[in-house]
């Protein structure tokens, strides 16, 4: 058995007709786990080939858990708690990335947030490797509440909120709603 008749890969072979030993794949073979068939889920891609506005996975308090604790991970040492682009990196003498909070990407379409995870950006690079596809649409869900935790319009708010805030502007030596217990 140790000494059996084989062709090494990539060596020569008269026994077919191209004189190669290595096969080529059959038209239409997909790795075993890689099909990624949803290019939604997958790519943030929707059948027109742009950017899907709306979230490929279902929304819910787990989901932006894991946003925040992924985000954490990963985006605040650039980007910052809040997404003000003031992370430890900046800190260190990095350049600093962008803002999460301006105009132009809170009006991007919540698949171009996913793409620029997968593939990277600018001096940011790839996460694919790194985070998997259900947890970079999960940072990409919290990186959403991120913004409209920075810029929530002052008539969304309720009247308690409301009366808080004004009540915390008033008062600027005391810490924001929230913090400091």
């Amino acid at each position: 058995m140790s000494n059996q008749p084989r062709l090494d890969p990539f060596r020569k072979s008269d026994f077919f007709e191209d004189g190669t030993s290595a096969r080529p794949l059959p038209a239409g073979t997909v790795p075993r786990g890689f099909l990624r068939e949803d290019r939604a889920f997958h790519a943030g891609l929707g059948p027109d080939g742009k950017f899907v506005a709306d979230l490929p996975i279902r929304l819910g308090p787990e989901v932006l858990h894991r946003g925040r604790e992924r985000y954490d991970i990963f985006c605040s040492p650039c980007h910052g708690r809040s997404g003000d682009g003031q992370g430890m990196v900046v800190e260190r003498g990095f350049k600093r990335p962008a803002s999460l909070h301006t105009d132009r990407l809170r009006a991007e379409r919540i698949g171009y947030l996913f793409d620029v995870m997968t593939n990277g950006f600018g001096e940011m690079s790839s996460y694919a490797a790194q985070v998997p596809p259900g947890d970079r649409w999960a940072i990409a869900a919290y990186i959403r509440a991120l913004q409209l935790s920075q810029g929530v319009p002052a008539a969304l708010l309720s009247p308690a909120d409301l009366a808080r805030l004004e009540e915390a502007a008033r008062s600027p030596d005391r810490p924001p709603p929230g913090e400091g217990k």
